[in-house]
């Protein structure tokens, strides 16, 4: 009954309304980013000296999946050559010394390094750009290594392949797969307002459903969709390991002892849930199954005042039809 009252149409619309980056504001926000980075291209022209070779939009708005709510878009800057220091703190400085010189109109506050990465804070618009450093060797695929946002590590990545990982499962669920990815990004981000210790990153959100579309998983049924990952965490209590043989035979991947494992697409050594203990693998595995909950009540709601109560237990207070 509860589906007469909202449906796979109301959760659309819920979702262009209070989820999604507005088209407008991305446009923009890819534009600022092309901005700096053909500045810098240009400031790279003229100083073929220089170490910074290449920067790639990357994160959430590179990959179509970012919020209404995002205030920062995260950059790549991959930096070559033998006198790119080693240690994070040193290159952080080495990268900020850099890109002051490749935008001398810029104030030093402007352009500040932060614990594994250098901010270029925009003033007109508020945005702040997060430029991560990438060592790198001169890889054709654009592998390198990245200052990882979580310990600080040397972490090895490329850009290009994670964005052609994404792209690949939008095309073959056009609209859909980034629609999915947001809701519950959606949720995942109320869950951590209401509990200051719940963690959920957006990566590992994103590596389950692309392996749930892999699966076979029709994403273009929103509550389903939903449903179906909130039941596949409760089922797994993610003890299930999940791998993708995009970029690197299965077998390629080793032994790990972490409670979660989720291995990333392009580096067979790199658990992306790696820091995550047993007690917070509890806490998204009770939110879940409360989500899921949730939802299997909305669906059998008779009014339409209960189901949109029970659709807020999922998206909040803002969740209205």
């Amino acid at each position: 009954m509860g589906r007469q009252h909202v449906n796979h149409s109301d959760i659309a619309r819920f979702a262009q309304e209070r989820v999604n980056l507005p088209k407008d504001k991305a446009d923009e926000y890819r534009a600022q980013a092309r901005r700096l980075r053909e500045r810098l291209e240009g400031y790279l022209n003229e100083h073929p000296d220089f170490t910074l070779r290449k920067m790639l939009l990357s994160g959430s708005l590179a990959k179509g999946t970012a919020l209404r709510s995002l205030n920062d878009i995260d950059v790549g800057c991959y930096i070559s050559g033998a006198e790119a220091p080693s240690d994070i703190a040193a290159l952080l400085e080495y990268l900020a010394e850099r890109l002051r010189k490749a935008f001398p109109n810029f104030s030093p506050d402007q352009v500040k390094p932060q614990t594994y990465s250098v901010t270029v804070s925009f003033r007109g618009s508020g945005l702040d750009v997060d430029i991560v450093p990438i060592l790198y060797d001169g890889d054709p695929q654009w592998y390198g290594n990245l200052v990882s946002q979580e310990d600080g590590s040397f972490l090895k990545t490329s850009i290009p392949l994670h964005l052609e990982f994404t792209r690949k499962r939008k095309q073959a669920q056009e609209n859909h797969f980034a629609q999915v990815v947001r809701l519950v990004k959606f949720w995942a981000r109320n869950m951590k307002r209401e509990k200051d210790d719940f963690r959920f990153k957006s990566f590992m959100v994103e590596m389950i459903l692309s392996h749930l579309a892999d699966q076979g998983l029709d994403l273009s049924d929103y509550p389903e969709a939903l449903q179906h990952f909130f039941t596949y965490i409760g089922q797994t209590g993610l003890r299930k390991r999940i791998v993708f043989n995009d970029y690197y035979p299965p077998t390629e991947v080793g032994t790990f002892t972490e409670p979660v494992q989720i291995i990333d697409p392009v580096n067979a050594d790199n658990n992306v849930s790696r820091l995550y203990t047993q007690n917070q693998a509890d806490a998204i595995i009770e939110a879940a199954l409360e989500a899921g909950d949730a939802i299997d009540a909305a669906l059998a709601a008779p009014t339409k005042q209960e189901t949109v109560r029970y659709w807020q237990k999922v998206f909040g207070p803002s969740f209205q039809v």
